[in-house]
Parts: C-alpha cells; sequence; structure tokens
C-alpha cells in the first residue's frame, strides 16, 4: 500500500513528516483566509462597484507601505519569529474588527467596511506569501515539482472548510463571529509553521549530498540581515525576477476581470450582507472543489512530467477558453464555470508551478524579493484591472471588448510562462556549480 502511495503522490518516506507539516500549515492559513473572505465582499459592495475599484488603489498603497516593514523583519530575525509575528499580527487586528462588530455596531458603517476590504486584501497576500517563502526555503527544485501540488491540496481543503463554516453557520451566529474562527485557525497556523522547523534536517551530515532531491539546509538560528528595500532592487536587477513580475500582474489583471463581472452580478441579485455572504461562500466552495480535484490527480504529475512551462502556459489557455465561452452566453452559469476553471487551475497547477520558480533563488530573495512580487505587483494587477474593466464597461464594449482585450494579453502570458521556465533551469545550472565551486 506504501509503494503505490508514493507511485501515486511521488512522496518518497523521509519526505512524510515534512509534508504533513506543510499541509497542515498551509490548511490553516486559507482556512482562516476563506471563512472571512465572503464577509470582506459583502461589506465591501456596500460603497457600490466604483468605490471597490478606489479600494483597490488604497490597498495597492497600503501594500507598497507595509513591504519595507516586513523587510525589516525579515533582516532582523529569524525565520519562524518574523513568520509568528505576521500572523499574530494579524489576529491580533482580527479581534479588533470582531469587537467593533460586535459591540459598536452602530460605528461599524461604509468607512468601517472598506478599511476592513483594504486590510483583507493586504492580509490574503501577505499570508499566503509568508507561507510559501517558508516552504520554498525548505524543498528544492526537484522535491518542488513532485510535492507543491501535494501542499497546495492541503490549502485547498481550507479553502473549501472555510467557506462551508461560513456559508453554514453565518446566519446562526452572524457575520462578525466568523472572525474569532478565522483568528482560532491563525494560531493553529503559526503551531503548524513551528512543526515544519522541527522536521528540517539540523546539520548537512543528515543528508546525502548525492542526492539532487535532498532539501537544502536551514539553520533556524541564522538571520537573514540585508537592508529592508532589499526586494525591490533585487527586482530591479534581475531580468529572471522581473519576468516573474510581468506574470504575476498579468494573473492579477485577468483574476480582476473575473472578479468586478462576480461583483456585479451578485449586487444584481441581492443586497442583504447575510445573503450576499452565504452566495459567495458557496461560489467559493464549490470552486475549491475543482481545484482540490486538479491538486490532487494532475499538479504532480504534470510539473514533473511535462514541466513548468507547461505548467505556467496552461493558465493563458483556460482564461482564453473560458472568456470566448462567457461572451458568447453571457449567462452567470458560463460566469461560474469560468471562474472555477480559472480558480482550480490557478491554485492547483499555476501557483505550485509558479512557486517553483522561487526555487532556485538565494535565500534573501526567497523573503524579500518574494514579498515584492507576491504583494505589491499582484495588488498593482489588481488596480490595473479594475479600472481597465470599468473603462471598458463606460465605453460599452461589454464582454466582447473585454474578451478582445484578454486574448492578445493571455497569448503573451503564455510565452512568458515558457521563459521562465527556460530561464529556471539556467539559474538551477548556475547554482549547482556556485555548490560545486566552478567557476
Amino acid at each position: 500500500m506504501t509503494d503505490a502511495l508514493q507511485r501515486f503522490t511521488n512522496v518518497r518516506r523521509d519526505e512524510i513528516p515534512g509534508l504533513i507539516a506543510s499541509v497542515a500549515f498551509f490548511f490553516c492559513v486559507l482556512c482562516a483566509l476563506m471563512v472571512i473572505r465572503p464577509a470582506r465582499e459583502s461589506l465591501g459592495m456596500r460603497s457600490g462597484l466604483d468605490t471597490v475599484r478606489w479600494l483597490f488603489v488604497g490597498t495597492a498603497i497600503v501594500t507598497l507601505a507595509v513591504n519595507p516593514v516586513f523587510g525589516f523583519l525579515v533582516a532582523r530575525l529569524r525565520r519562524i519569529s518574523f513568520v509568528a509575528a505576521t500572523y499574530l499580527f494579524f489576529a491580533a487586528s482580527l479581534l479588533v474588527f470582531w469587537w467593533l462588530l460586535s459591540f459598536a455596531p452602530e460605528r461599524t458603517g461604509e468607512i468601517s467596511g472598506r478599511v476592513f476590504y483594504v486590510w483583507f486584501s493586504v492580509f490574503n497576500l501577505f499570508s499566503v506569501m509568508v507561507f510559501w517563502a517558508m516552504v520554498v526555503d525548505r524543498y528544492s527544485l526537484e522535491q518542488s515539482k513532485r510535492l507543491f501540488g501535494l501542499v497546495a491540496v492541503g490549502g485547498t481543503l481550507g479553502a473549501m472548510f472555510g467557506p462551508w463554516l461560513a456559508w453554514t453557520y453565518v446566519e446562526e451566529i452572524g457575520t462578525p463571529n466568523l472572525i474569532l474562527i478565522a483568528v482560532g485557525f491563525l494560531v493553529l497556523a503559526v503551531a503548524a509553521a513551528w512543526g515544519l522547523t522541527r522536521t528540517q534536517p539540523e546539520s548537512p551530515s543528515e543528508i546525502d549530498p548525492d542526492d539532487p532531491e535532498a532539501p537544502p539546509v536551514v539553520d533556524e538560528d541564522e538571520v537573514i540581515g540585508g537592508s529592508a528595500w532589499e526586494g525591490f532592487r533585487s527586482v530591479i536587477r534581475s531580468p529572471y525576477l522581473a519576468g516573474i513580475c510581468v506574470f504575476v500582474l498579468v494573473m492579477a489583471i485577468m483574476a480582476t476581470f473575473i472578479y468586478f463581472t462576480r461583483l456585479t452580478m451578485v449586487a444584481a441579485m441581492t443586497d442583504d450582507v447575510d445573503q450576499q455572504t452565504g452566495l459567495f461562500a458557496r461560489i467559493d466552495f464549490w470552486t475549491q472543489f475543482a481545484t482540490f480535484l486538479f491538486q490532487l490527480l494532475l499538479t504532480g504529475h504534470i510539473m514533473r512530467r511535462l514541466g513548468v512551462g507547461i505548467a505556467l502556459a496552461l493558465l493563458p489557455i483556460t482564461v482564453v477558453l473560458g472568456f470566448v465561452g462567457l461572451a458568447i452566453t453571457g449567462t452567470f452559469a458560463a460566469l461560474i464555470l469560468l471562474e472555477a476553471a480559472y480558480r482550480a487551475m490557478q491554485r492547483g497547477i499555476t501557483r505550485p508551478a509558479r512557486e517553483t520558480l522561487f526555487t532556485v533563488l538565494n535565500r534573501e530573495d526567497k523573503y524579500k524579493a518574494k514579498a515584492v512580487t507576491d504583494t505589491f505587483v499582484y495588488r498593482a494587477g489588481d488596480v490595473v484591472g479594475a479600472w481597465s474593466e470599468g473603462l471598458i464597461a463606460r465605453l460599452g464594449a461589454g464582454l466582447v471588448g473585454l474578451t478582445a482585450v484578454v486574448i492578445p494579453m493571455a497569448a503573451a502570458w503564455a510565452v512568458l510562462g515558457f521563459w521562465l521556465a527556460r530561464q529556471q533551469e539556467v539559474e538551477a545550472r548556475e547554482q549547482e556549480r556556485e555548490v560545486a565551486g566552478v567557476p
């Protein structure tokens, strides 16, 4: 049975403890996010879609401001210390929102809803980025191709469990008390992160140096050091990192196109906050279920057998097919199918493949440059997508005009994915030469 499991999942026996800790870690992080994400959507929509577009701008500005702070923590603290500090800070701020919504509801109007929307958007990206940065630091390139799909399964299970909790209990306990559930899962995430650090070998002697799939040695007491702004400098200096940034930028734009179309349709169906929360939760659950099937059955095999380039190009292809179908039918069902396919492909295949791109970088770039790419660049893409979608809508071009914009962007996006996969191989060879001491 063990042999069959290993053939199906591509997991070696000695990798199981670290994999379990990684899966539990990601489960807790995404469950905490997704149990309150529907509340963010419904609270943010109180002021209308035009206000949501401005909230995207505010989120990008706050993300830019937070990045140097995170870089400072990375440069000064041990890894587990700044990881724990990040999650516990967000847990504490969640308690503040819970208190306001529970004990001072008269003060929670449109302004507080906008603040929560921006705060959650920043929390969303940083919490996922910190998780992947910590995991990328503990797996080799070959391991990442086999195991990141399974790690992502843990996140998807959490992303399914969170919405299920929200739509099942929101009308009984109310939207504010969902926040307490999120706080509990963030605390569990910190415990799982600590467990992940215990599964890493403590010295090079415990690792076979001839094993190409051996994980990197991690000294938990080592401080990364450097400048708080080093992530921005690395992105500017490195064509490889700049390419990853462009890939993420386009991905965010596409996601935002889908997002605003969904908000428009849900707003037309109901204006009750709890009902909107439940509706968004149901949509999230079923799209996460599709993601789970992709991750469990396909991700690890696609990256290992077809390569990272194919894995990165599948999402642009999915976007083109989905938008063409939506433009032809114009139905809510077609939109949900597009969103489910997009999220399943993005989280089930593209995200694990994109994370493998960081495994060939040095430790400082894995945390600092990755923070810039996965937070500020992503939110900049949100802003571009939100205002582009708004402009297309005001011009009266509709879904046909939006699809005409999507197709050429997706073609260039796919080409970039193949280029990044080739550059990853170049970076990996250079890294091997440095380890071997070959000039």
